[in-house]
């Protein structure tokens, strides 16, 4: 089996066909939330990951194995639950609507994806009915799920969080201090 025990946050430093050309590992949330699990690589090979405790694998990682070799982590496409505004609410009211569900589900310490135009959580029938009773849409679908990693990130210092983008402006760019 062939070991895995250095991850590379949204492969920073590598270059783009290095990257594109490695081998895939597909994995669900569940997997991916854990430091040390078993998989198979889109090659075959057989991949023992060790990482230091309580890190966090996301889609766009790459993972350095002791051969040297590099594997593309995936967001596997898994059951969650897609919750939208109501289309019938004011769109000035839309977007309050989708807060106050994250603020809720928050508050529940429910792992979730936040989207400009929806939230993903993993299936809940007691949730799905809370917020449907929030008027708000909610649907069982199969997408890749990245939950927020929380104010401290999930990959210990030097963390890149849970964003897999950039919104194009440094902390000190919004003409206020973030103190």
């Amino acid at each position: 089996m062939l070991q895995v025990s250095k991850l590379i946050p949204q492969g920073r430093g590598l270059a783009r066909p290095l990257v594109q050309r490695a081998a895939q590992l597909v994995l669900d949330w569940d997997i991916r939330q854990k430091s040390r699990f078993d998989a198979t690589a889109s090659d075959e090979r057989h991949v023992g990951v060790f990482l230091p405790r309580g890190t966090v694998v996301r889609g766009g990682d790459v993972l350095l194995t002791q051969d040297g070799s590099l594997l593309r982590v995936v967001a596997a496409p898994q059951p969650v639950l897609r919750i939208t505004a109501c289309p019938d609410h004011p769109a000035q009211d839309q977007a309050f609507d989708l807060m106050r569900a994250a603020y809720h589900l928050g508050n529940r310490h429910v792992p979730i994806e936040l989207r400009p135009d929806h939230l993903k959580i993993e299936p809940d029938h007691v949730l799905a009915d809370m917020l449907r009773a929030m008027h708000l849409t909610v649907v069982e679908v199969r997408e890749p799920f990245e939950p927020e990693a929380g104010a401290y990130g999930d990959h210990g210092a030097g963390a890149h969080g849970g964003h897999n983008h950039h919104h194009g402006h440094g902390h000190q760019d919004h003409g206020h201090d973030h103190g």
